[in-house]
């Protein structure tokens, strides 16, 4: 039997610190985006990921051999949980192993490796990663990963990632454009626009976010030509939108929230908006069960009234009952959402509170969460705002300032901390200007 330090490993104990860890970690990733957790809150949980994590890691070389390396090749939480243990291991041996496991890995296992080299320290990133970006055989989830993996890291270079800029797989190529965002590499306008063209979600998206990262007018067109077109997918065109907090463009949320297709992509935008006028539709929402915690969440967003005791309607239990066979929809998505945690909104509770406070706003201003928007109260919400808020919130910051101030929501805590420290300390000046003015092209 292996020996630690004199004493036999007990290797039913590792293997509950692996299973703990893969469980404990899905808790963790699933509260980035509940409006439940607020960022506090959300570290106790990954305070347990960490403890077993470390158990893991004091096994030392046999439990890599034994344990950790098989594990990646097993359940997404597994996988992710194994691959952070071997990143974090004392030696080199850990990152190669994980290093060594990309290439034959298929595609869900690749999606949880990327996520454990993005939440991985930065040292562990083995170099020999971006020869794998010269692997002719690769899948594209392979080069998204590398791609992604390096600008998470601050590690992507204009050499590493112009190639795969006009990749012929659109994967790959946002995940270039996502790393050439976080870096802040320019990008030549032509390969720009053949992206923001494109009938991917997912590309043209990475488009419009590295366009508006370097300032580019044809990626805030893209934006909004999306979100007229209605395409496919135009979730981000439409919060994009509300982040603008422009009249014009909350008016044009507005007038799409009366699209079921749309209305709760559109409440989630106008939340963002911080508008008055986007305050008053979400109380007239509030009466519409199907989107009324939505609603009442956008609400609470701008006027920073809190939807509970007399302002929320009582939670009302799940039927165990299923309904008949000839009225059930088989094709319903069933699995849980975190708007399913909202709590619900006394209505009439909510518009008499309204009525007696609308009147000290002005329609002309923006507001976060009932005061005025400022660039210290974006910051400050960065800390305090649920946790499914807080990645948008971010990703204003990130535009306002084109990149210079960045904080990374999806990693851990003390990266997370630092990055706000460091945003505290830039001048106000460089992302006090809404980032849809001043843009060039």
């Amino acid at each position: 039997m292996a020996e630690l330090s004199g004493r036999p490993l007990r290797w039913d104990i590792l293997e509950e610190h692996l299973n703990e860890a893969a469980f404990r970690w899905n808790q963790w990733e699933k509260a980035l985006d509940a409006p439940d957790y607020t960022l506090e809150e959300a570290t106790e949980l990954e305070e347990h990921v960490a403890a077993h994590v470390d158990g893991l890691v004091l096994g030392g070389e046999p439990v890599v051999e034994r344990l950790l390396v098989p594990a990646l090749a097993d359940e997404p939480e597994r996988v992710v949980a194994a691959a952070l243990a071997l990143l974090q291991a004392d030696g080199p041996y850990g990152p190669a192993a994980v290093l060594a496991a990309l290439p034959a890995a298929e595609p869900p296992a690749l999606g949880a490796l990327r996520r454990a080299f993005e939440l991985g320290p930065t040292p562990a990133i083995p170099p020999a990663l971006t020869a794998l970006l010269k692997k002719e055989d690769a899948v594209p989830e392979l080069f998204a990963l590398v791609l992604d993996t390096l600008g998470a890291h601050g590690l992507a270079t204009a050499p590493l990632c112009s190639p795969f800029l006009s990749h012929p797989e659109a994967p790959v190529a946002a995940a270039a454009l996502r790393a050439a965002s976080r870096a802040r590499l320019p990008v030549e306008p032509a390969v720009l626009q053949r992206a923001l063209d494109s009938e991917e979600p997912s590309l043209r998206d990475a488009a419009i976010l590295a366009g508006l990262m370097n300032g580019h007018r044809a990626a805030w067109a893209a934006c909004q030509s999306a979100v007229e077109s209605r395409a496919s997918d135009v979730k981000l065109p439409l919060l994009l939108l509300g982040l603008s907090a422009d009249e014009r463009d909350v008016k044009r949320l507005l007038e799409l929230l009366p699209d079921e297709a749309l209305q709760r992509r559109v409440l989630f935008a106008l939340g963002f908006s911080g508008r008055v006028a986007a305050a008053d539709a979400c109380v007239e929402l509030m009466r519409h069960k199907p989107v009324a915690a939505l609603a009442g969440e956008a609400f609470s967003a701008i006027t920073g009234l809190r939807i509970a005791e007399e302002y929320a309607a009582p939670r009302e239990e799940e039927e165990d009952a299923l309904p008949p066979l000839e009225q059930e929809n088989l094709d319903a998505d069933l699995s849980s959402k975190p708007e399913d945690s909202l709590p619900q909104p006394q209505p009439e509770s909510v518009m008499a509170w309204w009525q007696k406070e609308r009147p000290r706003l002005d329609a002309k201003q923006r507001y976060l969460s009932g005061q005025p928007f400022t660039p210290q109260a974006l910051l400050d919400a960065l800390t305090t705002a649920p946790m499914r808020r807080r990645h948008a919130l971010a990703l204003e910051l990130a535009l306002r300032s084109r990149g210079a101030v960045q904080v990374p929501t999806r990693t851990f805590a003390a990266h997370q901390l630092a990055a706000l420290k460091t945003a505290r300390s830039a001048p106000a000046s460089s992302y006090s200007r809404p980032f849809a003015e001043g843009l060039r092209g």
